[in-house]
């Protein structure tokens, strides 16, 4: 059993009858009373996020997790369908269970989080950054530069982000997939 000490980003929990992983956590020691660790949780099983606050020393129930690799075939209407690399076994993950997933394409590999005891997917981490091709992109304004000027593209998970203005369709970009952002022109 851990304590509030062991409170670290992606920590996998139970807590209320459910697996949750923290997304984020913060120990305050104010000047006057006691020590806490406010947290924002983020349920595995249907994405809900919750705060909560634990005082300190309070006592949590860690789930031991294993991580694999897993390529990305493809989704249908409830989820996605993986491949392990290793042993070319199947498992399929409810599409609640992974954030930002509009930046996922076929073949592309996926950290997935599996509890230890049964090896339940928990969760999938994208990696955090993607290459994708522009298809199409709004026209830029000219005279438009003085600023960072962006406009709306659509990559080819039909995923839409704001780039540049010299961005064209035929580009390949880079993501960060935590937030959707451009990052960079890839040349080829």
């Amino acid at each position: 059993m851990a304590t509030t000490a062991d409170i670290r980003k992606g920590l996998c929990i139970e807590f209320s009858n459910d697996i949750y992983k923290v997304i984020e956590f913060l120990h305050v020691k104010p000047g006057k009373g006691p020590a806490f660790v406010r947290t924002k949780l983020k349920s595995v099983t249907n994405g809900k996020v919750v705060d909560n606050t634990f005082s300190a020393g309070h006592k949590i129930e860690e789930v031991k997790v294993i991580t694999r690799k897993f390529q990305y075939l493809y989704d249908d209407d409830n989820g996605f369908h993986f491949m392990n690399n290793d042993d070319f076994s199947q498992i399929y993950i409810n599409k609640e269970m992974i954030e930002n997933a509009q930046f996922m394409k076929a073949g592309e590999e996926v950290t997935i989080i599996l509890k230890e005891s049964d090896e339940t997917p928990l969760s999938a981490e994208l990696p955090l950054t993607v290459y994708m091709e522009v298809i199409e992109a709004d026209p830029g304004v000219k005279g438009n530069t003085a600023t960072n000027a962006l406009k709306n593209a659509i990559i080819e998970t039909g995923a839409r982000v704001m780039v540049p203005l010299f961005i064209e369709p035929g580009d390949k970009i880079k993501i960060n997939t935590e937030d959707g952002s451009y990052i960079e022109r890839v040349k080829e």
